[in-house]
């Protein structure tokens, strides 16, 4: 068994985002290639983004903390800390509003 606090990381990669050029920092807490599962903490610091990319498979964006707006196309979804988005079968990007940390489930076909 394994227990980890998101809440520290968040705090952790808030501040490793800070420090980096892009602004934004991440770890896979669970999986990797070798894995259908994979999870990721994603820290952004505001008005930085994910720039628009393919979706790996069904996956899911679990806000921690701050604010993220969620685009694909012309629809775009808003998320706070405690809302858990949907991530599109198609292009998407992903933009801090403010200071954020998300959850990033996403489950591969192999």
């Amino acid at each position: 068994m394994q227990k980890t606090s998101l809440d520290a990381l968040v705090r952790e990669h808030l501040r490793r985002a800070g420090d980096a050029s892009t602004g934004r920092s991440a770890e896979t807490l669970y999986g990797g290639h070798e894995h259908v599962l994979r999870q990721t903490l994603i820290a952004l610091k505001a008005g930085r983004s994910l720039s628009e990319h393919e979706n790996p498979g069904e996956a899911t964006l679990l806000v921690l903390h701050g604010r993220v707006r969620l685009r694909s196309g012309d629809d775009h979804w808003d998320g706070v800390a405690g809302d858990h988005l949907i991530i599109p079968q198609a292009r998407h990007s992903l933009e801090a509003l403010e200071d954020s940390g998300c959850l990033l489930t996403v489950a591969t076909t192999r």
